[in-house]
Parts: C-alpha cells; sequence; structure tokens
C-alpha cells in the first residue's frame, strides 16, 4: 500500500512537471500582454493600451489580412483538387497510380525549407514574381497532400455498394456522387480543409521563400517583430491568437455535443 502511494505520487508530480512546463509559459505571455512596462522583467501595472496599439498597427492588419485571403483561397482550391484526386486514386486505376501514390506525399515528408527553396527555384525559371499569388500557390502544393490523405482514408471506411445501388436503380453517376458519395464524405473533406487551414495560417518557412515584400503575412510580420526582442504588444497578439483558437475548440465541442443530443433524441 505505501509502495503503491509512493509510486502515486512520484507519478502525479511528474505529470504536475509536465503541464507546468506546458501552460506556465503561456500564463507569462497573457499575464505581461497587460503589462504597462514595455519590459517582459516585472509587472507594473495593468493596461489594455497593447490590445489597442495591435489592432491600430496598420502593419499587423494589413498581414493579417494577407494572411486570411491566401488562407480562405488556398484552402478552397486545395479542398477542391485534393478530394478530386483522392476519389481519382481511391475508385479508378490507370498507368503510373503507383507511383503518383508515392510522389503525392513527397510534400508532407520533405523538409518546409527544402520545399520552400524548391519552390522559389521553379518560380524564377517560370518567371513568376514573388506575390499574394506565388504565396497562394505554394501554400495549394503543400496543402494537397493532406486532404488527399484524410479524404482517402474517409473513402476506404465507405461501402462503395451504396454508390453501385444508386447506379442500378437509374441514377446517373454525377446523381450518385452528389447524393450518395459527397455526403458521406463530407466530414473527410471538412477535417481535410480545416487541416490545410491551419496549415496555412500558420505556414513561415514556406512563406519566407514564396511571397514578395508587399505581401507580408501574420506570421512573418510577428516573426520578423520578434526579432528585434519580446515586447508586450507581441504577448497581446499571441494571446489573441490563443483566445482565437479556444474559442474555436469551445465552439466545435458546443457543435459535436449538441449533435450528440440531437442523434440521441431521433
Amino acid at each position: 500500500m505505501t509502495r503503491s502511494k509512493h509510486v502515486d505520487f512520484w507519478k502525479n508530480s511528474l505529470i504536475g512537471l509536465v503541464f507546468v512546463f506546458l501552460y506556465l509559459p503561456i500564463l507569462v505571455i497573457i499575464v505581461f500582454s497587460f503589462n504597462t512596462s514595455k519590459l517582459n522583467i516585472l509587472f507594473k501595472g495593468f493596461t489594455f493600451k497593447w490590445y489597442a496599439l495591435v489592432f491600430h498597427n496598420v502593419q499587423i492588419m494589413s498581414a493579417l489580412e494577407n494572411t486570411l485571403i491566401v488562407g480562405i483561397i488556398s484552402t478552397a482550391l486545395a479542398t477542391i483538387i485534393g478530394t478530386l484526386g483522392a476519389i481519382g486514386m481511391q475508385k479508378y486505376n490507370f498507368p503510373g497510380k503507383a507511383i503518383l501514390d508515392k510522389v503525392l506525399y513527397i510534400p508532407i515528408v520533405i523538409p518546409e525549407v527544402v520545399l520552400g527553396i524548391a519552390l522559389l527555384s521553379i518560380y524564377s525559371l517560370a518567371g513568376i514574381p514573388l506575390s499574394l499569388f506565388s504565396l497562394i500557390l505554394a501554400h495549394v502544393t503543400f496543402c494537397i497532400p493532406f486532404v488527399v490523405l484524410t479524404v482517402r482514408s474517409r473513402l476506404v471506411g465507405i461501402d462503395q455498394t451504396l454508390e453501385e445501388a444508386a447506379l442500378d436503380l437509374g441514377a446517373t453517376p454525377l446523381k450518385a456522387f452528389i447524393q450518395v458519395l459527397l455526403p458521406l464524405l463530407i466530414p473527410g473533406i471538412i477535417s481535410g480543409a480545416g487541416f490545410s487551414f491551419a496549415l496555412s495560417i500558420d505556414d513561415v518557412i514556406i512563406s519566407f521563400f514564396t511571397t514578395g515584400p508587399a505581401s507580408t503575412t501574420f506570421p512573418l510580420q510577428v516573426y520578423a517583430m520578434v526579432k528585434t526582442g519580446i515586447t508586450p504588444e507581441i504577448n497581446a497578439i499571441s494571446t489573441l491568437m490563443m483566445l482565437v483558437i479556444v474559442v474555436g475548440i469551445a465552439a466545435n465541442a458546443i457543435f459535436q455535443v449538441s449533435k450528440l443530443k440531437r442523434s440521441k433524441r431521433k
């Protein structure tokens, strides 16, 4: 009994240390985002002025706008192309399928810096100027494999006889796809789109190589600010980013709970 308590003590202590290591820096960032002093050493007073400065900073707002534009467009394109590619790879056989299947996942396994340099070289050879267009093209390139992987994993679990039954009952291939297969793929498509959007708005390395000076993204802007030192303004930006994530997770949890309750009522 004593040995069991001793083991539990060390186990709980280790878990506690892990949580402190993970969340104490986040707590420090949040606390010092309200600090009146520019120095992240002592907390001298409470203020919201750094949050006001963030929203009135033209560079930050412009970078945030670019990030959202790139994220939304690249996610939409990657989701459409990736979904169609996943369906084609899963349902049809064609020459070179095995090779394409391996090549498709190269952007996932190679380092981002290698992919960024490769894309920059291609843009240089093709004469494509570095702008939002080149950035969107780069983000679509590395997001497509994640959509394909997510949608294909969903396709594997779908009974293919459902679509075949719809065709036997007189539905056209397009109608069978829209009314039978597509609704079953929606969870996988949404997951792939969400994954792509998260990757896009958070990317630094590939964006660094493929964007121009007039199309800076939010992560690149924050990175440039951090190089000159951590200020309460950066802490405020980090806190706002965490708040958005927490709100998103909470909204998803509420949606899942309400969905579960509705399914139980039925």
